[in-house]
């Protein structure tokens, strides 16, 4: 299962789209206070955030993921504004596994996707 901390509608049909396409379980977290409950509950493959939702303390989550010994092998992922660099310094700096702007977060959705395990 992948669990997608976004909740820009575009993006969230993007990935959902894939996400079918490629026979991949997701769900959407919506909003800051739900996404290490559901983490935790649901142990997903992966972690997929818009670091650009400031509602959503995409920092602030991965760094607590990252900090919790029974989560901190959960791959996550964020995508971003290619020049937001202090948010980009922030997300790798709290352990984002992957960081990547929009445009190359969407043209890679697919391998990202499949590169989750089942």
């Amino acid at each position: 299962m992948i669990l997608c901390a976004v909740t820009d509608l575009i993006f969230s049909s993007r990935i959902a789209t894939a996400a079918k396409f490629l026979d991949r379980e997701i769900a959407f977290v919506r909003s800051a206070s739900d996404i290490l409950t559901r983490v935790r509950h649901a142990r997903p493959a992966m972690v997929i955030f818009d670091l650009n939702q400031q509602s959503l303390e995409p920092i602030t989550a991965i760094g607590a993921i990252k900090a919790d010994p029974d989560l901190s092998a959960i791959r996550t992922i964020g995508y971003v504004s290619h020049v937001d660099t202090a948010t980009i310094a922030a997300a790798r700096a709290a352990g984002a596994d992957d960081v990547l702007a929009r445009s190359a977060f969407t043209e890679q959705l697919s391998d990202i996707l499949s590169a989750s395990g089942r």
